[in-house]
């Protein structure tokens, strides 16, 4: 939210989003064949459930997609996925800040109460 990536580190992600090898995947929407936004998701072990955890890295949608319904889409997609998969559960971070956002994230399920810190190496 409110951040510029670097081309680097997006370019970076995105060829590993070409690796088939690679846990990072994407979902993609589309609207007349135009990508207009992704969720770019991992899933992976679980030392707090039996199966696996998904983890909803970054959420985008085009700034004139907004309010349409894409990223409700892409959501319920991974949602699908996850489940068709067995994983246990989709979790995601947001910034407090970003009320568009929280009120999407609230239609599926409240705030869990927990922060997230983040030490940089």
């Amino acid at each position: 939210y409110e951040v510029n990536l670097t081309e680097a580190v997006t370019d970076h992600t995105w060829g590993r989003l070409m690796l088939p090898a690679c846990a990072l995947k994407a979902r993609l929407a589309e609207v007349d064949g135009v990508v207009v936004g992704f969720a770019i998701h991992q899933h992976h072990p679980s030392t707090w459930v039996l199966g696996d955890d998904c983890y909803l890295e970054d959420l985008f949608v085009c700034p004139e997609s907004r309010r349409t319904g894409v990223g409700r889409a892409l959501i319920e997609d991974l949602i699908v996925l996850a489940r068709a998969r067995g994983w246990q559960r989709l979790y995601w971070n947001a910034d407090q800040n970003n009320a568009p956002a929280r009120r999407l994230y609230d239609s599926f399920t409240k705030d869990d109460g927990h922060l997230r810190y983040r030490l940089a190496l």
